[in-house]
């Protein structure tokens, strides 16, 4: 039941269905068919709407038989859900009848106001007469049911669309006798281009350009008439429009502007007083959803104390107007939440509340001058036309004086740059202005800037589920979750969807989900009308200069999900720098986007977007491969680099990363190198996987050979198996025997992460076969060692042991330090597990003097872990604990969570037996804190490389497993 103490509710039908109580709340109707129902009934207040015509509205000819019990079904959920609803929507014999009361109805209020406009024109009131039709255009959101409410109330809705044309007709026919001229011709060229054949609107387009002192344009005008009637009905422009042409030609003085006031002498008009209130924000959406955050932030902007302003002495050099820059991607919901913000913050500024549509991104059209703005503002706060002054500078000045008077709200919309904002800022305290644009305003200075990011999912799957009703984003959760996924959480495309839904009540959500799910159709399906993500991305395109285009569609050929400077300069041919400038500009129009610091990435419609063009207007060719070869040389000599730093003594490439002039990234530790490596770690296997695609089956071999090692570090093992599958693809393409037993090493130790130890044992065997036929010794040594350890994991200990020292010994021939480490460490587990703990102790004692040697700390610490733990074995508490305090000052804050949880658990057992239980509690507590963040298993590198996993120990949970 509705809580009729809210009052009326107040229905709005020239545009989507809006039901508000008096205290704003939005009311739910149920459905489509309530809606079509209420909608068709407010379309005829008062009179009686037989249930046969309800049903023929709901339905049209493809009726269902229960149809007139559905409608009196609706009815009566309608008399609940409204406000004292059934007083007012009552039965009339076969049918029923809805009687609004005064100010209930937005069309009943635009049809009094349409009489009240001819009432003060024909008492000669022109100036009352426009006002009242301004406020009726207001109204006008579009048409009923936003055009989906079917064929009978789509015939309503172009009965009062005439209405609308003609009240705009006699708007402008007003303001043109009044004088006005150039400020008109923006509107006016926006109603011809929806209205073509409307010759009327034509007619006085031409009149305002002709007295705006453009009369080659007024003549353009004509022709583009005369060219569309031919082609589109085979007829000649009518009596007025022939008449005012030939008036241009002639430049008759019929076609003058009336009298103007005299200018003061300074040039500028005498101020007048301060007007009455007025109100020219559009309209708040009903649906607006999420952007709390923003909303609370905005909402913080109320008016300065204002005691003694108009009459006491003027306020400091403190005081200032307040600013609010709003920037963000188009399609990002900018305007909406500028405009709810107006709506919220209106009482505290009874001045006026102003909106101008500044062009700055509007197809087809110049931004608009500054001069001009301030012309349209002084003439919403009620400035007679004739004592605005004609040129630009002394229009700016009276727009200030003007408005120091005022306590107003300033919605600047759509602002091409700060250029054409800085001028119309206004000196007084009392105001405060917001500003929407697609780019950053750095240049406001004193201004708060509020960057708007796409929408959290919670946030998305609420709009979809407010648009498309409870009832049916409901019955599809999961779907209604995955379309907003598809939508890049960007209101745009929400909004979108969400229509095309609302149009296509038979379609499932499932159905839109699976269309958008094609990438190279996405944009094309994400289109309503003349509403499209296309579109909107596009103006934002063509504002960018010739440069950063072709800058723009490059970088949208990078394989990854995010670049830094260096990977771009590589993509553009460039230094840092310059490429570094090039992603901070495409940063600012928000053609890109960063959440980390020197790290930029594409919203996934931007994406999509960079690519259609791509293959739109440039087909893929050399310059394309030029670049993504460049790309592919980058992260080849850049990840070897790294992966030299991160695992020092490492098996070195067969063959280096090709010689290249490309700057690489600064690393100056295997502290940094491991950083870059587990940043770049999804880069490196997507441009390995595009190398593979383009057939450079060399090139991605080796990429994924690095790009493996910083995905095991992450403990991302289906990646790492899927990575090195590629690498053993790729070399089984070039019939490499060599780089096949490598790539197999690779998915050996992956298959092993994964616990599937067959798989890695086959690979293993392979890669060792291989191995020994090339003459290959440390290939021989690696395969070796990974065979130790895959025995020991399977159980078959002795085998184990036994690779696993022959593994030892050629690799201390090799001189390959870091493996051997690595296969004393897994000797040392293997012989721990089985209880031979002096052994475990001196396997683990010379791997963490090797490591230290070659200064590998990352593998010295798991050869101190192990080493703990064999003097825990042997009752040596001390020298576990100097063990492991020596790993937490190598580890402390760098080491795999999961490996530290372990650590400082051993730790609680060596304070707890050395009686230190203070000690002890607060080890247990840090395990307990590390385990629960990462379930990670715990990494080092096996053989020359990889992380590894432990061999069975007793009573304990194997380490990886």
């Amino acid at each position: 039941m509705t809580d009729t103490a809210e009052g009326p509710v107040r229905f709005n039908i020239l545009g989507p269905l809006e039901c508000r109580t008096q205290r704003g709340r939005p009311l739910a109707l149920g459905g489509l068919v309530p809606e079509r129902v209420l909608v068709c009934l407010l379309l005829a207040p008062g009179q009686l709407v037989p249930v046969t015509n309800l049903v023929e509205a709901v339905w049209g000819e493809d009726c269902p038989t229960t149809a007139a019990h559905q409608i009196r079904k609706a009815v009566a959920g309608l008399r609940r859900r409204l406000p004292d609803g059934p007083q007012l929507i009552a039965t009339s014999g076969p049918g029923y009848r809805i009687v609004p009361g005064q100010h209930q109805l937005d069309a009943t209020e635009f049809a009094d106001l349409i009489r009240q406009s001819q009432q003060e024109e024909a008492a000669g009131n022109a100036g009352q007469a426009v006002d009242a039709l301004r406020v009726a255009l207001t109204l006008w959101r579009g048409p009923v049911l936003a055009g989906a409410g079917g064929a009978v109330i789509a015939a309503a809705s172009a009965a009062l669309e005439e209405r609308r044309l003609a009240a705009v007709e006699r708007y402008f026919e007003l303001r043109l006798r009044m004088g006005e001229s150039t400020e008109l011709v923006g509107d006016l060229r926006d109603l011809v281009n929806a209205y073509p054949l409307q010759e009327a609107l034509r007619a006085q387009l031409m009149l305002a350009l002709y007295r705006s002192g453009r009369p080659a344009e007024s003549l353009l005008e004509y022709d583009r008439a005369r060219r569309l009637l031919a082609d589109e009905l085979g007829i000649d422009p009518g009596e007025r429009l022939a008449t005012l042409h030939t008036a241009v030609l002639r430049s008759s003085p019929d076609l003058a502007l009336a009298p103007t006031a005299p200018h003061s002498a300074q040039g500028t008009a005498t101020p007048t007083a301060p007007a009455p209130h007025r109100c020219t924000l559009p309209y708040d959406l009903p649906d607006f959803t999420g952007r709390k955050a923003e909303l609370d932030q905005l909402a913080g902007h109320r008016s300065q104390p204002d005691t003694g302003h108009r009459d006491g002495p003027p306020r400091g050099p403190g005081w200032s107007p307040r600013i609010v820059a709003v920037d963000g991607m188009g399609g990002s919901g900018k305007t909406s939440l500028a405009v709810r913000v107006a709506h919220q913050l209106a009482d505290n500024f009874p001045d006026a509340h102003l909106y101008v549509d500044l062009r700055g991104h509007t197809p087809g059209e110049q931004p608009l001058q500054p001069g001009t703005v301030a012309g349209m503002l002084l003439r919403m706060l009620e400035v007679p036309g004739t004592q605005i002054p004609d040129d630009m500078p002394g229009r700016l000045v009276m727009w200030r004086s003007t408005v120091v008077r005022h306590r107003l709200l300033l919605l600047l919309d759509n602002a091409a740059g700060s250029g054409q904002v800085l001028p119309l800022l206004p000196g007084s305290a009392d105001t405060l202005v917001i500003v929407t644009s697609r780019t950053r305003l750095v240049e406001l200075d004193g201004a708060e800037w509020i960057s708007l990011a796409v929408m959290p999912p919670a946030d998305s799957t609420a709009m979809l589920t407010t648009m498309l009703g409870a009832e049916r984003a409901g019955q599809e959760p999961g779907a209604v979750a995955e379309l907003a996924e598809l939508c890049g959480h960007l209101p745009l495309a929400l909004r979108i969807a969400g229509a095309r839904l609302r149009n296509r009540p038979r379609w499932t959500v499932r159905y839109l989900v699976d269309l958008l799910r094609d990438e190279t159709r996405r944009l094309e399906e994400l289109r309503a009308g003349e509403r499209s993500v296309t579109a909107t991305l596009t103006l934002s395109y063509d504002a960018l200069d010739e440069a950063n285009r072709a800058a723009f569609l490059l970088l949208g050929q990078h394989p990854g999900t995010e670049m830094d400077r260096y990977s771009a300069a590589a993509l553009l041919g460039t230094d840092p720098a310059p490429a570094e400038d090039i992603l901070e500009h495409l940063l600012d129009t928000h053609l890109l986007q960063q959440h980390e610091t020197s790290r930029y990435a594409f919203h996934d419609l931007v994406r999509s977007f960079a690519l259609w063009l791509r293959s739109r207007n440039d087909p893929p060719g050399a310059k394309d491969d030029d670049a993504l070869t460049r790309l592919a040389d980058y992260y080849h000599a850049a990840s070897d680099m790294a992966c030299d730093l991160a695992f020092p003594g490492r098996r070195p490439a067969q063959q280096p990363g090709p010689a290249s002039p490309l700057s690489l990234p600064v690393l100056t530790s295997g502290h940094t190198a491991r950083a870059w490596l587990s940043r770049e770690s999804d880069n490196l296997a997507q441009v390995a996987e595009h190398a593979r695609d383009a057939r450079q089956y060399r090139q991605a071999a080796d990429l994924a050979h690095n790009a493996v090692l910083a995905l095991d570090a992450r403990g991302r093992f289906e990646e790492f198996h899927r990575i090195a599958t590629l690498g053993v693809e790729c070399a089984r393409a070039l019939h490499d025997q060599s780089l096949l037993a490598r790539g197999l090493s690779d998915m050996a130790a992956a298959a092993w992460r994964l616990g599937r130890l067959r798989d890695g044992l086959t690979a293993t065997e392979e890669s060792l076969d291989l191995a020994v036929a090339l003459d290959d010794r440390t290939g021989e040594a690696e395969s070796t060692g990974m065979l130790g350890l895959l025995l020991a994991t399977l159980g078959r200990y002795d085998e184990a042991r036994a690779h696993l020292r022959r593994s030892i010994e050629l690799k201390h021939e090799l001189g390959a330090h870091r493996a051997e480490a690595q296969s004393l460490t897994d000797l040392s587990s293997l012989h721990e597990h089985c209880g031979r703990y002096r052994e475990a102790a001196e396997a683990a004692r010379r791997a963490v003097e090797l490591n230290h040697r070659i200064g590998a700390w990352d593998m010295e610490a798991l050869a101190l872990t192990d080493l703990a733990v064999a003097h825990l074995r042997l009752d040596q508490d001390e020298q576990a604990g100097n063990c492991l305090d020596r790993v937490l000052e190598l580890n402390a804050e760098s080491g795999p969570a999961a490996e530290m949880s372990r650590v400082h658990a051993l730790c609680a057992q060596v304070r707890h037996q050395l009686g230190e239980n203070a000690a002890a509690t607060r080890h247990v507590q840090r395990a307990l804190e590390l385990d629960g963040g990462s379930r990670a298993p715990p990494a080092a590198g096996h053989g020359a490389q990889h992380p590894r996993r432990g061999v069975p120990r007793p009573g304990k949970v194997h380490r990886g497993s």
